[in-house]
């Protein structure tokens, strides 16, 4: 997990109404559906109702009512990597896709429609790094944002971060925003200004077992409260709870080993 420096990874709300290129949504594809939803549901809140099962058994969580991910069971004979992943809105899914192909990305799955939810494509970037892609349609994404129990901000573990961002810049036109430092490698993706998601290069220092990945942190009331609840609830702590500039994070995994960050807002 990575201490975002400067105006990089603000843990901020993401555009109104998810804008092309805007994290849209995240979802976790398990083993153990049902498991996974009693863990989530007690760390978060959250309450689960069926969604689209194009892709196999799926669920949409709510937060008082209101979507904010999507939990899906995956087939038996998969041995994927467990982890969160998030989608990126875009108009043209198909557009998308081969504009990530021509990059030197690949695609996974799709694109192809979700019933009548939308349309999505799951991808790798140059580097491995799994993402989604999501052309909304009746199913507009995560429906809120700012408040315990959401998704606040994503933040890609690379290898370097100088010809990833160049992808995703031609991919979503996103506007860079590096870190001037000679220790840190980091950039910020803008969209209109404004920060959406960030980029770390950390060389060698990624897990041999996971390579590239995106961490998605989801905001909380308090957040050495809610690492006791993962413990509890026979989940990992990867990163002990520390101080930002954003406030005091944490880097997690659920019990089926999906990794990702808590972050709680400074008062």
């Amino acid at each position: 997990m990575t201490d975002a420096r400067g105006s990089a990874g603000p843990y901020g709300d993401p555009p109104a109404g998810h804008a092309p290129g805007a994290p849209c949504w995240v979802s976790l594809m398990v083993h153990g559906l049902e498991a996974t939803e009693e863990f989530y549901g007690a760390l978060f809140g959250w309450e689960f109702q069926p969604g689209p099962q194009q892709l196999g058994p799926y669920v949409r969580a709510l937060l008082d009512g209101r979507e904010v991910a999507g939990l899906g069971r995956l087939p038996p004979d998969r041995h994927l990597p467990i982890a969160w992943t998030p989608y990126f809105a875009s108009r043209n899914a198909d557009l998308t896709a081969e504009t990530v192909r021509s990059r030197g990305g690949t695609i996974g799955v799709g694109p192809l429609d979700a019933a009548d939810a939308g349309r999505l494509a799951i991808c790798s970037d140059p580097a491995g790094a799994v993402f989604g892609i999501w052309q909304a349609a009746a199913h507009r994404g995560t429906a809120v944002s700012g408040v315990p129990g959401t998704p606040a901000w994503n933040e890609l573990l690379t290898f370097e971060s100088a010809s990833v961002a160049k992808f995703y810049r031609t991919v979503f036109g996103y506007e860079e925003e590096p870190v001037v430092s000679a220790d840190f490698d980091y950039v910020a993706l803008h969209l209109g200004g404004a920060p959406v998601a960030g980029i770390h290069g950390v060389g060698h220092a990624l897990p041999r077992d996971r390579g590239p990945h995106w961490v998605t942190y989801f905001q909380v009331a308090d957040v050495d409260d809610a690492v006791d609840q993962i413990v509890h609830l026979d989940g990992q702590v990867l990163r002990a709870v520390h101080d930002t500039a954003h406030g005091r994070v944490a880097g997690v995994a659920d019990p089926e080993g999906a990794r990702f960050a808590l972050v709680q807002r400074p008062d």
